[in-house]
């Protein structure tokens, strides 16, 4: 009897790994597998005649078409509960993500940009394949019928339309501003040149987090209009900074090139190079306000540029970076700016 019961146990567990397997594990491993050869595929060079990464057709219907297939193959033998239909969606995005990144198919910086997107397409791609599934159901019948295969092929039938489509240009202005206990002179002369960032004076920024470069120092090869400042970061990216307004200790404005090709690769993602097809930085200024009680209010102010096809969800991020790496080098000119001199 005692054998009999433990046989029929390690079938009845055998029998619940199947179906954890069956019902959860391969529907995951489907819809990342699915997100994955659509990232190989959109990225080949191959390929760019009629799909490319930086696309809506990729940037939002991969993701939802992710958790479509997930959602659909799961749903093959029994309807599931919302809770479990959303969750198997969100884990196949995931898991697409981090396989991306382990390959270097995609950097940090583009990985964290692009989660939240993911994360909620791939979960409304889940919600709908629930939804019509349950829908049949309800008449009879099973599956997702033609859906699949329509949502499937989604990205690769929007993706040539969009590439015939010409990208839209944006340019934003970022502007932040710091109050500094010093003199205007005083300030002035911390901007016009920025002696090399002690490593002590770096902090914690999120934009250097997820990858992009900490500022290191900017040098003037002569002062007034047409002196040129090399603005260097970390991974030898150097903007050209040309001096078009030089008024002190007021103001001083420059224009900004960074040469995309002298980026060494693995410092920039190259969805986000600046200089590059799709971001860049062209103009800087700064302007000094003094205040009554002597104090002077430091203005940073910078014009980019975003062309995607996507520019209303990539503008918040590069408005973001922006503002967070000129939020970080005004908090290190204030406290040079304020230390006692010797």
């Amino acid at each position: 009897m005692s054998d009999d019961l433990d046989a029929y146990n390690r079938q009845r567990a055998q029998r619940r790994r199947a179906e954890i397997v069956e019902r959860y594990v391969l529907p995951i491993g489907a819809g990342a597998a699915h997100g994955l050869m659509a990232r190989a595929l959109f990225g080949a060079s191959e390929t760019q005649r009629f799909l490319e990464v930086m696309t809506a057709s990729f940037i939002f219907f991969v993701p939802f078409s992710l958790g479509f297939v997930t959602v659909a193959l799961a749903e093959r033998r029994q309807g599931l509960k919302w809770p479990a239909r959303l969750s198997l969606a969100i884990l196949a995005g995931i898991l697409a993500l981090a396989v991306s990144l382990a390959l270097a198919w995609e950097g940090l910086i583009c990985i964290f940009l692009w989660f939240p997107l993911y994360v909620v397409l791939s979960a409304l791609g889940g919600a709908l394949a629930g939804a019509i599934a349950d829908a049949r159901r309800r008449s009879g019948k099973d599956g997702n019928g033609s859906a699949l295969p329509c949502v499937l092929l989604l990205p690769y039938l929007a993706g040539p339309i969009e590439r015939s489509i010409e990208t839209e240009t944006t340019l934003r202005t970022i502007e932040n501003s710091i109050r500094i206990e010093a003199s205007a002179d005083r300030v002035w002369e911390n901007i016009a040149r920025v002696p090399r960032f002690d490593e002590r004076e770096h902090r914690f920024a999120l934009s250097h987090a997820i990858g992009f470069p900490r500022p290191l120092e900017a040098t003037l090869s002569h002062e007034g209009v047409g002196g040129v400042r090399h603005a260097t970061f970390e991974g030898d990216v150097l903007f050209i900074e040309t001096v078009t307004h030089w008024e002190p200790p007021r103001k001083l404005t420059f224009s900004i090139h960074a040469d995309a090709e002298t980026i060494p690769p693995h410092t920039l993602d190259q969805h986000v190079t600046v200089g590059g097809p799709y971001f860049d930085v062209l103009e800087g200024e700064y302007e000094l306000e003094p205040l009554p009680d002597g104090a002077v209010l430091l203005h940073l102010r910078s014009r980019h540029r975003v062309s995607t096809h996507f520019n209303f969800y990539a503008t918040l991020w590069t408005d973001f970076i922006m503002a967070d790496v000129q939020g970080y080098i005004l908090s290190i000119v204030r406290d040079r700016a304020e230390r006692p001199t010797r």
